[in-house]
């Protein structure tokens, strides 16, 4: 691929729809990063057991430092000299996630000397370049923690003393966690405002490569028969007619159990930012394979970052009308928890369905920025309630006053009601549906939220 095909790679484009910065955890076993993970992510998450290697794979959780949005990533234990092929798998996980990450919370046991594995991991963080921040944990006392010395002599120039699991000093690493991350999103500046972003993921193997090279008319993406060919996140624009793409072509996904090699490991943090920073999500699969859990993973992941998303079939033409049929029924039917997700069948080989892939790609596009006037949205509304008022819940009668969009990147909107607490969710399902269809909002899911009614402040005041 030449290099002015290379619009923008994740480090230089580090925000665009709501991109996260990185933040990895790493240290040898048994030193309670997965305590520490829980903790900066306010939830427990992680598998968390007093015996060394527990956590196998990165474990990835969305969190918040003083208001700023990142992506934590949980590794497995750090042993350079271990033979067993599940800790070297781990060791690579580790030298990835430094090696992808914005910032990197090296995690240590502060109640014992450093180890060799110790030692060895600080060496590949200073040759990594990478913001760090020294954290001796199970400080659980004072005391413990002005013995968390050996990180000084190691070369730390700031180490932090905390007990993760009792929460001791996490106010100072979290400070200092904020003034590591970047001050605010960098903008986007590559590609123009007007050009849909169209991430295609899946699993190794699915056609992603063969799929942009037919849209670009050219072999531009190297494809093989083997899984695993493409290994970075891939920027090239696309021309039809009048309208122009950006899609980016991610290296293949895999179930957790299969990631182990370092290329693998790596396209798996790939995707997800080519995910967070695209405004359409291109789930594909082969059709001789279907809808497995970890698409289903990747469909999630999208729908939580308010992403538009389809699932692409592809290598129809290498099946018979009933299999395909077959096929898609059984999408559908695993997309149930999204019915609102189209499924798009094609043949990047032979080049049938692209056409109609991109349709679906340009009225998601549209639907992901699309604007209802609030007289629209409330005449609307009315017909809503009219035919189906809110049902009461707990002993309280719920009455919405009305209705408005708050947001786009996805469709939000807010009603106000007298007891936003008591909506029941499945009436929120039901707005949202109702939504979609009357607005024509394909491929996207519509948030809507509920907010209480103000009191005026001439009514709070005390009668004089």
């Amino acid at each position: 691929m030449n290099r002015e095909d290379r619009l923008a790679t994740p480090a230089e484009v580090r925000v665009a729809r709501g991109h996260r910065p990185l933040v990895a955890i790493v240290g040898r076993p048994n030193v309670g990063k997965s305590t520490l993970f829980n903790r900066l992510v306010g939830r427990h998450l992680a598998i968390v057991q007093d015996e060394p290697g527990v956590t196998r794979d990165r474990h990835y959780a969305d969190a918040e430092v003083r208001g700023k949005p990142y992506v934590l990533v949980d590794t497995g234990g750090f042993e350079p000299d271990d033979a067993d092929p599940v800790m070297a798998g781990v060791r690579d996980q580790v030298r990835l996630a430094i090696s992808e990450a914005d910032v990197v919370l090296f995690v240590t046991d502060g109640t014992a000397a450093l180890t060799d594995s110790d030692l060895e991991a600080l060496k590949i963080l200073r040759r990594a370049g990478r913001p760090v921040l020294y954290v001796a944990n199970k400080a659980d006392s004072a005391a413990r923690a002005m013995e968390a010395t050996d990180l000084y002599a190691a070369g730390a120039d700031r180490v932090f003393a905390v007990s993760a699991q009792h929460g001791r000093g996490m106010m100072e690493l979290e400070g200092a966690l904020d003034e590591k991350l970047p001050a605010s999103p960098l903008e986007d500046t590559v590609i123009g405002e007007g050009v849909a972003r169209v991430a295609v993921v899946g699993r190794p193997n699915a056609g992603k490569s063969s799929l942009i090279n037919r849209l670009l008319g050219s072999e531009r993406l190297v494809v093989t028969d083997v899984p695993g060919t493409t290994r970075d996140a891939i920027d090239t624009m696309v021309t039809r007619g009048d309208k122009q793409y950006v899609f980016v072509d991610t290296a293949g996904i895999r179930r957790k159990r299969a990631v182990s090699a370092p290329v693998e490991m790596t396209s798996v943090m790939q995707a997800i930012r080519a995910m967070e920073r695209c405004d359409v999500v291109v789930v594909l699969i082969d059709v001789n394979q279907g809808l497995a859990e970890q698409d289903l993973r990747l469909v999630s992941l999208a729908e939580e970052r308010g992403r538009a998303i389809l699932v692409g079939l592809n290598k129809v033409d290498s099946v018979d009308a009933a299999v395909e049929r077959a096929a898609v029924a059984e999408a559908h039917r695993k997309l149930s928890f999204a019915p609102w997700i189209p499924v798009v069948k094609l043949s990047a080989k032979q080049g049938k369905g692209t056409t109609s892939l991109l349709s679906v790609v340009d009225r998601a596009w549209e639907s992901h920025s699309k604007r209802v006037g609030t007289a629209e949205a409330n005449r609307f509304f009315e017909e809503v309630v009219e035919r189906h008022p809110p049902p009461t819940n707990a002993g309280r009668s719920i009455r919405i006053y009305y209705i408005s969009q708050v947001g786009t990147h996805p469709p939000r909107f807010a009603a106000v009601t007298n007891f936003p607490e008591h909506v029941a969710p499945s009436y929120a399902r039901y707005l949202q549906n109702q939504l979609r269809e009357r607005f024509q909002f394909e491929a996207v899911p519509v948030r809507v939220s509920f907010k209480p009614k103000r009191r005026r402040p001439d009514l709070d005041r005390e009668p004089e």
